[in-house]
């Protein structure tokens, strides 16, 4: 059972052909360690070319019986059809095992999002008398104001912010970047954190140019994101399910809500398909039921 060599090869093709963030990398790598886990407990031991369309159906019920939701299969069995997907490429297969495997049916879950309200009450929550407070006022309002990816406000620079223009150049999915508009209010506390706090950090050799840094002059992980968004949500009274991608979510909705272009919340958002988009095209419950009391004639 040797699948060192396709894994690899698998690894270097996500990597420089389809220019895939290290994180996705390693969730597609994530799957594929998941069916060896399956083969080597069930006493299946074959090589990646051996594996037929019988197994990779064994595979899914057995993910689905240790508790694995729907969601969380279909994402396995994509990250299995890009695998052998890839042999097929390198001509290691002749047709490959997931051809007629259909991933689980997911529902379409509308994202949880913040009223403005919300988003005042937690900045409003943020204790400036802290170090890091100007920092994390600064995080939040870029966050709503450019409907970032953590990801993509983890590695923001300060070379990329474009002041006297209004933009942000963020680097997204794939190493892609794009212009992203930022508020004046954002800008406002951006250049209160670098007044107070960023000015008179000594940054890491590596995070030099990196805008938002700890106090250890390095910049922040993914963790540390939520841990602040979180903490802000709990001090504000807020019982909704909050991370930073929610900031992007209601960036998007109250966007689209106020009429904005779809196509245009699409290049802001970074989104390679505008299908992505559309599901924040959703109606307020509030303006549903506001509907249904003025117009049906047993409201």
């Amino acid at each position: 059972m040797n699948w060192t060599s396709d894994i690899n090869g698998f690894k270097a093709y996500m990597k420089l052909e389809r220019s895939l963030s290290a994180n996705s990398v390693e969730a597609y790598l994530n799957d594929v360690d998941k069916l060896i886990l399956y083969l080597e407990q069930a006493d299946s031991l074959i090589n990646p070319t051996q594996v037929t369309d019988e197994h990779i159906i064994d595979f899914i019920n057995w993910i689905g019986e240790i508790g694995l939701g729907a969601r969380s299969q279909a994402r396995i069995v994509s990250g299995l059809k890009a695998f052998f997907d890839y042999l097929l490429l390198e001509g290691r297969i002749v047709k490959t095992p997931t051809e007629l495997i259909s991933s689980p049916r997911i529902g379409r879950k509308l994202p949880e999002i913040l009223n403005i309200e919300e988003i005042n009450d937690m900045i409003a929550a943020i204790d400036l008398s802290k170090a890091e407070g100007e920092r994390n006022r600064a995080i939040i309002e870029t966050l709503y104001s450019c409907g970032l990816r953590v990801s993509e406000l983890v590695n923001l620079k300060k070379s990329h912010l474009l002041k006297e223009e209004g933009f942000l150049r963020v680097t997204g999915k794939g190493d892609k970047e794009r212009l992203v508009p930022i508020g004046g209010i954002a800008l406002k506390y951006i250049q209160f954190y670098e007044e107070a706090t960023r000015n008179h950090t000594t940054p890491k050799k590596a995070d030099q140019d990196i805008l938002f840094l700890n106090r250890r002059g390095a910049r922040l992980t993914r963790v540390m994101i939520f841990t602040i968004v979180k903490q802000l949500a709990k001090a504000a009274g807020i019982t909704k399910t909050v991370s930073p991608h929610t900031f992007r979510h209601s960036f998007a909705t109250h966007l689209i809500d106020g009429g904005a272009d779809l196509r245009a919340v699409q290049d802001m958002l970074g989104h390679e398909s505008i299908t992505t988009t559309e599901i924040y095209t959703h109606l307020d419950v509030s303006y549903l039921k506001d509907t249904i009391t003025q117009f049906h004639p047993r409201a």
